[in-house]
């Protein structure tokens, strides 16, 4: 979780912003039931009158008034009205005076209006209380009507303005809500880029170690999955998490403000809410943990299937595929549905909580209306606010559940980021000028091992590769001959020993330097969406057309492309599925070429090719790449047969070392390789 709230601490500002506009917020929507309150109890029930004393009054009906006043109050009430005609006026007064002369004149007033309707209040009645306040403003609208005052347009006055301020409180929610969405989305969307931006770079100075230890179906669900999990609930812990308190304690001020003195009916729905969210937590939560863990299943199925197409075809094996993928999708399914029906289960509980609230609160006000306790406005208000007291605490519920999920997603996303990877530059790491270092590769008493294995790959491997040479690299399957070279480039790092370019360890050298001096082909040619020209110039992106032919030249790929409508412009898709094997190789070799670097490893890129091209080609990069170490992994010994270097792996060891003749003569292993694959026609004509 902690993760999960370290992404918005860069944008601690933006949530600050968000808070304030969301208390602004949840102070206009607080006032809105108030409104509605006001328009149902003074608009419509009080003629829109708002205190006890009236606007006019007859001299007659002054003294009436009286009837029930001390002498204080008779003082008072004579000194608010002044003669204008036939009538007495209300002097002006400002609110503070006019709420003032409402404790001091509801309670003589409405006796007085019970005289007059002919009903009895009784001595211990509460002067404070609603039913009292209500008949003291009844007899101050009859004594408006009384003096000639046109009380429908007190009414209508009082209508149009609280309609006014209601219009007003919601334009301001509406402009605050706009804000609030737009920073929350811009925060989410920001927080999500840097997550994603931040994942790819680190994976990619990842070395092959970390790739297997995640797996690439993992990386790819927590760089889109788990990052739109954690997106999507930032977002709403924006619009939610902080929204919630806001209109939760607004709403509790407004409730007791309304003076209903029916706060246990909301402790009761509030209970309910939480003893539900958390009867979901408990039975949902366990299924939320193993949802990522599912999709990462399902996205590793889905790719081996997807890149093994051809081969399932091949054996027939897709209905075994099938369902094998529609295990995997089932249990997600399974998971999903039943989390989602969980979740939605929700809603109707929460309706019946919220339904049976307002009945309860609807009953318990029913029967202080009757009483004169409660104004029907105020049971309207007191429903409004302990909806969104309600609200408030399950959005916090709910927040509660989807937090887990999102913190799950955050720790697997950070876990990934800070990885730290194994092969980096040290900190004395040097630069060195790959156009100028001497491109000699000496492998001194090398020993690897694979992180976590048993026994040594690599054991005691000790030669030099000189620039302007061939050295080969050739042994059974398995021996470790892609080991040895991905060593050279730093893909791993020796366990004992060294490896030295231009004399330089290569642990001493940046890695970028180190693999600008380097020009590398896969065993698996490997091509990217776009045109041949753009997967030629990943070699060297400043190169100019003359390079990128003649590099196609040298890896005798200029034929095929030529051939084609639109030459190095022609669309190579993805993973390079137009193109055959051949033609795959020739262009992953191309790429290295034109970068024309100081050493040249092939890792057995030769094998798609038919002999007369690979002939062509290896005479061709020994005529055009004169000056640089060339290192290539074969399995074929015909194409290894001219190189000035053999080296021959026997289970990690060197067992042989020279050239082909003398090989047949010194290498058991190598010549037993040599006769299995070469006719004694060919052994004698080398």
């Amino acid at each position: 979780m902690k993760n999960l709230f370290k992404t918005l601490l860069p944008h601690k500002m933006t949530a600050l912003l968000v808070l304030l506009l969301m208390a602004g917020q949840a102070f206009c929507e607080m006032n809105l039931p108030q409104y509605t309150q006001n328009i149902i109890d003074t608009g419509i029930q009080n003629h829109g009158i708002e205190h006890v004393v009236p606007e006019a009054i007859t001299d007659s009906e002054l003294k009436d008034a009286e009837t029930y006043m001390t002498s204080e109050q008779k003082a008072e009430w004579e000194s608010l009205f002044t003669e204008s005609g036939d009538v007495l006026v209300r002097v002006d007064a400002d609110k503070d005076s006019l709420e003032k002369y409402d404790e001091i004149f509801t309670e003589p007033l409405a006796r007085r209006y019970a005289d007059r309707i002919g009903e009895n209040i009784s001595d211990d009645a509460d002067s404070s209380g609603q039913n009292l306040n209500a008949m003291a403003i009844a007899y101050a609208a009859e004594c408006d009507q009384e003096a000639g005052i046109d009380i429908l347009t007190i009414q209508n006055r009082y209508m149009w303005r609280c309609g006014g301020l209601m219009l007003l409180m919601s334009a301001i929610v509406l402009i605050f809500t706009t804000g609030i969405s737009f920073l929350a989305a811009r925060v989410g969307a920001t927080i999500g880029r840097d997550l994603r931006s931040a994942l790819f770079d680190n994976v990619m100075s990842f070395s092959a170690a970390e790739i297997n230890r995640f797996q690439t179906s993992s990386l790819i669900t927590r760089a889109t999955n788990d990052i739109q999990q954690v997106q999507m609930t930032s977002t709403m812990m924006l619009r939610m998490m902080l929204f919630a308190p806001c209109i939760c304690t607004w709403s509790i001020i407004k409730v007791w403000q309304t003076h209903a003195h029916m706060n246990f009916v909301i402790m009761t729905g509030v209970i309910a809410i939480l003893l539900m969210v958390l009867l979901l937590f408990v039975v949902a939560m366990p299924k939320f943990k193993i949802m990522q863990t599912l999709i990462d299943a399902l996205n590793a199925v889905s790719r081996e299937i997807l890149t093994g197409i051809q081969v399932i075809r091949a054996f027939g094996r897709e209905k075994t595929e099938e369902k094998r993928f529609d295990k995997a999708n089932t249990n997600l399914y399974r998971n999903q549905l039943f989390v989602n029906r969980t979740m939605i289960s929700m809603t109707p509980l929460l309706m019946i909580i919220m339904y049976g609230l307002s009945i309860w609160i609807t009953w318990v006000a029913a029967g202080r209306i009757d009483a004169g306790q409660l104004q029907v406005g105020t049971m309207t208000a007191f429903i409004a606010y302990s909806m969104e007291i309600v609200f408030s605490f399950l959005m916090i519920a709910s927040m509660a559940i989807f937090l887990p999920r999102a913190g799950i997603a955050a720790d697997r996303i950070y876990e990934v980021i800070n990885t730290k990877p194994s092969i980096a530059d040290a900190d004395d790491a040097a630069d060195i000028d790959s156009r100028n270092i001497d491109g000699t590769v000496r492998f001194e008493n090398v020993t690897f091992m694979y992180p976590d294995a048993e026994e040594n790959v690599l054991t005691d491997i000790n030669f030099e590769a000189r620039p302007g040479e061939t050295t080969a690299i050739i042994g059974s399957t398995g021996c470790g001959k892609t080991t040895l070279i991905s060593l050279i480039p730093r893909f791993f790092d020796v366990t004992e020993g060294r490896v030295t370019v231009g004399g330089h360890d290569v642990r001493d050298i940046s890695l970028r330097s180190l693999r600008d001096t380097i020009g590398y082909v896969p065993q698996k040619g490997i091509l990217f969406s776009g045109t041949i020209g753009e997967n030629i110039r990943w070699g060297k992106e400043d190169a100019s057309d003359e390079e990128i032919r003649t590099a196609a030249e040298i890896a005798q790929a200029s034929e095929f492309i030529d051939e084609k409508p639109d030459g190095y412009d022609s669309i190579i898709s993805q993973g390079g599925a137009n193109v055959s094997g051949g033609q795959k190789q020739r262009l992953a070799i191309a790429r290295a070429v034109v970068k024309q670097p100081q050493i040249m490893i092939f890792d057995d890129s030769f094998s798609a090719l038919d002999m007369k091209t690979d002939v062509a080609l290896r005479r061709a990069l020994a005529e055009k790449l004169t000056d640089a170490t060339r290192i290539i992994v074969a399995q074929r010994v015909g194409t290894i047969l001219k190189a000035e270097q053999i080296i021959v792996l026997d289970e990690g060891r060197i067992v042989g070392k020279g050239t082909h003749s003398e090989l047949m003569k010194t290498c058991d292993v190598y010549r037993e390789i040599a006769v299995s694959q070469l006719s004694e026609n060919e052994l004698k004509a080398v």
